[in-house]
């Protein structure tokens, strides 16, 4: 389903609601099943043209743009819907425009703590971890918690001496710095108070096997306290893959996504009541996570290789691209992506 709200933004909320677009070229008659297929987001917000500058959209789509084209050459290449996935998110975790990797927020202490997950819907073997401090790509140590343990989860300092022993690229303190995250900081350390929900970065896809995979990355939010964990490192709130119905990765205030599973409710409701993405993931955002008053969004995509986009908010960056298609991008709830 296909949205645009007709409204301003300040009446988005109230007279919109959420908003559910699936880019497919398949619901057009004749238009052939893709050979692979790649959606990603770079989080959600109440941000609009007035608060992006021209120079700073020409910067997202340019980010967003060389993430696709990074994840849709491991996939033209025959590579995994895994692979893809974590290099794409790789790609975003170096960009300082996000809140992952390079660009995260700071905590109340003063530091950054990262947190990824990453699930495999052929088989639903899954990874995360989350208070991750001195390693350059968290969804690389991510993969490896899912590949080369019997473990799902590690945590702090468990999943520090996890990623060492794993061999994985490690980072100075000063390579997560940014101007931009650390004035975010400030404010709300003048003000006390955790901001900045949004900025999570995710990836789905669909490789030429058939296969799903989804992955989320982050820093969480401004300001949060010491050890408080989000949506974006647990399976099933914000991330989940299974072959039989989607791939998901969302982006918000997480506490919502956990109070709601979001992830794993649009995967059940596909699976069990038999609606499809765009239906499942528009009544999850609106009628479970929305309604108790949390905002987001997710990106997710079928089995079909169809990229569904569903946000309450006015903006959520966003592309998607498909092997008989071209990258497209989105920065507003009212763009339309069709790769």
């Amino acid at each position: 389903m296909r949205w645009t709200c007709p409204l301003g933004f300040s009446l988005f909320l109230i007279a919109c609601g959420p908003t559910t677009e699936s880019p497919s070229p398949t619901e057009e008659a004749g238009s052939p099943t893709p050979e692979w297929s790649l959606a990603i987001h770079g989080g959600a917000g109440h941000f609009d043209t007035e608060r992006l500058s021209p120079d700073q959209q020409a910067a997202y789509r340019a980010s967003l743009t060389l993430a696709l084209r990074t994840g849709g050459a491991v996939l033209e290449a025959g590579g995994s819907a895994v692979d893809a996935v974590v290099a794409t998110i790789s790609v975003m975790e170096d960009d300082s425009l996000f809140n992952a990797g390079r660009g995260a927020v700071y905590t109340a202490s003063g530091v950054h703590e990262l947190d990824a997950s990453i699930m495999n819907g052929a088989d639903r073997n899954c990874g995360a971890i989350t208070g991750l401090q001195g390693f350059r790509h968290p969804i690389q140590v991510a993969r490896q918690v899912m590949e080369e343990s019997e473990h799902v989860f590690f945590s702090g300092h468990g999943a520090e001496e996890f990623a060492s022993a794993m061999g994985a690229e490690p980072a100075e303190a000063g390579w997560f710095d940014t101007k931009k995250a650390h004035d975010r900081y400030l404010k709300a350390l003048d003000r006390d108070t955790t901001r900045e929900k949004f900025g999570t970065v995710g990836c789905v896809a669909l490789d030429r096997e058939g296969h799903l995979a989804a992955g989320t990355s982050t820093g969480g939010m401004t300001y949060k306290r010491h050890g408080r964990i989000g949506d974006s490192p647990v399976i099933g709130a914000g991330t989940w893959a299974d072959d039989r119905t989607c791939a998901i990765s969302a982006t918000g205030w997480g506490e919502y996504f956990i109070r709601t599973a979001v992830a794993h409710d649009i995967h059940a409701r596909m699976l069990h009541g038999g609606e499809t993405l765009d239906e499942a993931a528009e009544r999850t955002i609106q009628d479970e996570m929305g309604a108790l008053g949390g905002d987001g969004g997710i990106v997710g995509m079928d089995r079909e290789g169809s990229p569904t986009f569903s946000m309450n908010t006015p903006g959520m960056f966003r592309g998607a691209w498909q092997s008989n298609g071209e990258p497209a991008i989105g920065l507003f709830a009212t763009d339309e992506v069709e790769p």
